[in-house]
């Protein structure tokens, strides 16, 4: 029996045998600067939401894959203020329909019941992590970025009481890690891929971080999310 081929508007993580990690990096942006230390401390982040500068997001929109409504979603972009500050970030559990086992911010779908996407991003990453409320302070939210599965995403930026507690809901996670903000500010580490499938180019940004001897590997709409934010600091 014949093999049906496989969609062009198939999404990545659903091609046959596909590892972004084995993709060839096409680029690497070690020619733009880094966002400098000091932008990056608490009140330089408050200060920067506060009185925003002129810029444009880089990436926005994935190609599409999916034949659906699309659905407004929201994701906490949580900076652990520690002495070197940190972000918060999930790896997705493997049953999960939708970009499993891959890493991301906490964060999911709008409900009806939500006020805003800053209520979402702080319901869903209570929900996933069991990171509090009273343990974040919510500074600004950056532009909206829309998947090929047709999530209309909103990141909120909020900064994390270190003393915070995790409890990781092992449905939906499968861990929890931090990756420190200058390593992700630095376009050094901002990896180009890009690959031909059925006649069309995909391309996407990947920031590998080896976290002892565990690398974790952020890509695709995550990646697309820390850059737009590289571009509202650096701008």
């Amino acid at each position: 029996m014949p093999i049906d081929p496989v969609p062009a508007d198939t999404p990545l993580s659903k091609l046959p045998n596909f590892d972004p990690r084995t993709v060839p990096v096409t680029g690497i942006d070690g020619h733009l600067p880094a966002v400098g230390a000091q932008a990056l401390t608490p009140a330089a982040l408050r200060q920067r939401f506060i009185e925003p500068p002129r810029w444009e997001p880089e990436v926005w929109l994935e190609r599409k894959f999916a034949q659906r409504e699309p659905s407004r979603a929201s994701v906490l972009v949580p900076i652990v203020m520690r002495e070197r500050p940190t972000v918060l970030l999930t790896e997705r559990t493997t049953h999960l329909s939708t970009h499993s086992g891959q890493v991301a911010f906490p964060g999911g779908k709008a409900d009806p019941t939500d006020t805003d996407a800053a209520h979402t991003a702080l319901r869903e990453a209570d929900e996933e992590v069991g990171l509090k409320a009273d343990m974040v302070e919510v500074i600004g939210v950056l532009p909206t970025y829309t998947t090929g599965t047709q999530f209309i995403i909103t990141p909120v930026v909020a900064l994390v009481q270190p003393e915070h507690r995790l409890q990781i809901n092992t449905f939906e996670v499968a861990d929890a890690f931090e990756v420190p903000l200058d390593f992700l500010m630095n376009p050094a580490h901002h990896h180009r891929h890009a690959l031909e499938w059925a006649g069309v180019r995909r391309e996407w940004f990947s920031m590998p971080y080896m976290d002892g001897p565990a690398e974790r590997f952020i890509w695709g709409a995550t990646a697309g999310m820390l850059r737009n934010f590289y571009r509202f600091l650096i701008a």
